[in-house]
């Protein structure tokens, strides 16, 4: 029997059920064709709740656990786009998150763009910083965030990525799927065909998302 310790685990975290959803069925899917999450081991996914609140205290609470203490970190689920010329179910790999409180660069970002493609052929992946904000963003408010070189925007993930790097050394990464954009803005997720598209992509993105995690130079546990 082996004596290596384990790798540390991927902590993936999202706000809504249906985010959640479309993770856990994704997940069946791609363990039914061979698929492994991280290295070896299944990933957590936590559903924190909508808001940076909510997210900063669901992952410090998960990251004081012993058996997470030094996992990666991925923040996703749906965003909105600031970009012209961006649709529902656009792929956003963030180079970077950012609200008032910090900045926190992402890592390997190539290798995540690279993978969403081979995952999600026809896919449009932008990459950019993602910001952060602790409401739902609506019309003109858009053009002020893009002004500031953001290409999307949603509640949790610059919180999460925060939260992460506070609790210690980690790599951490964002990936988001636009629910609405500029063109194509949404009243509710889960009843028009952009929340549909939205959710069919985000149910096929974990293999991308193991591809990562293998990638990583993880400490072990």
């Amino acid at each position: 029997m082996s004596t290596r310790p384990a790798p540390a685990p991927l902590l993936i975290a999202c706000a809504l059920g249906i985010e959640r959803l479309a993770l856990r069925t994704g997940e069946r899917a791609a363990l039914r064709t061979g698929e492994r999450g991280g290295v070896g081991t299944r990933p957590v996914v936590v559903r924190t709740g909508m808001g940076p609140r909510a997210a900063q205290r669901a992952v410090g609470r998960m990251l004081a656990t012993p058996e997470l203490a030094g996992a990666a970190v991925l923040a996703t689920g749906f965003c909105a786009g600031l970009a012209p010329g961006m649709h529902p179910g656009d792929l956003v790999v963030a180079e970077e998150t950012r609200d008032p409180r910090g900045t926190v660069p992402c890592v390997r970002t190539d290798l995540l763009v690279k993978e969403l493609t081979r995952a999600l052929p026809g896919r449009t992946v932008h990459t950019g910083p993602l910001t952060g904000s602790d409401h739902v963003v609506r019309g003109p408010e858009r053009a002020d965030l893009l002004a500031t070189g953001a290409i999307a925007v949603d509640m949790e993930s610059a919180a999460t990525l925060l939260t992460a790097v506070r609790a210690g050394t980690r790599p951490v990464a964002a990936v988001r799927v636009v629910v609405d954009a500029p063109e194509h803005e949404l009243v509710r997720i889960g009843t028009v065909r952009g929340g549909i598209s939205a959710f069919r992509v985000l149910r096929s993105v974990l293999p991308a998302f193991f591809e990562w995690h293998r990638s990583l130079p993880l400490p072990r546990r």
